[in-house]
């Protein structure tokens, strides 16, 4: 499923042929804490982490992160409408223990467990909505947005790569964006499609937007958990 990433991915094969395992050495994160996890719910977290795994187009969204097993994350990416929609429609009738798959499971055994106390549940009941799974299940990593795929607007977990990668555009918008609207800026045109942008190897266009924030004047604002 890092298929679509494979001609400009930060990712290896291993590392896609790993994303693609229950129990992977990526994160030591099993998907069946709760049984065994349909197949059409676990594609949606294949592809999630594919997509943080091997996109060069997240440098927006990179912070900084204080925790002892990382040193940066993703935070509110914009996930488009019917991604999230979609992963929470095959997901519904999944089960779970836990809201926020971040933190707080029992580790004891050397794998998630569920804590003492979290009876697993349907997504439908521990999700209600959408938007509830797509921003609360990794600690707002993503954010639920209103846009369309196909907007520019929003990140697409899900593209056909012989139509091009939709989120070079996204990252290159929400880059000016974030400069433009920080102190000392100013405002310029929202930029364009650029074929010299889609060309740059994976390392410039992961650096790419946070060199843009990096200019003097610029308020770094770093997040974290």
């Amino acid at each position: 499923q890092c298929s679509p990433w494979k001609d400009n991915a930060c990712c290896t094969a291993n590392t896609s042929s790993e994303a693609h395992k229950d129990q992977s050495y990526l994160y030591n994160f099993n998907w069946n804490h709760c049984g065994v996890m349909p197949a059409k719910c676990k594609r949606h977290f294949i592809q999630d982490t594919c997509l943080y795994e091997c996109s060069p187009n997240l440098g927006p969204w990179i912070e900084q992160a204080d925790s002892s097993w990382r040193r940066q994350r993703i935070l509110h990416v914009p996930l488009c409408r019917e991604d999230c929609e979609q992963w929470w429609q095959d997901c519904r009738d999944a089960l779970t223990c836990k809201e926020n798959w971040h933190k707080g499971w029992n580790w004891a055994t050397g794998g998630n467990r569920c804590p003492w106390g979290h009876a697993c549940r349907p997504f439908s009941q521990v999700f209600p909505r959408p938007q509830d799974l797509c921003e609360k299940i990794w600690s707002g990593s993503f954010r639920f947005s209103p846009e369309r795929r196909g907007s520019g607007r929003c990140i697409q977990m899900w593209f056909d790569p012989a139509q091009g990668n939709p989120n070079v555009a996204v990252a290159k918008y929400f880059a000016w964006r974030k400069r433009s609207s920080s102190p000392g800026q100013g405002e310029h045109e929202a930029p364009r499609g650029d074929p010299a942008v889609r060309a740059l190897p994976c390392s410039v266009l992961l650096l790419l937007a946070l060199a843009l924030v990096l200019l003097p004047g610029v308020s770094l604002g770093w997040g974290s958990l």
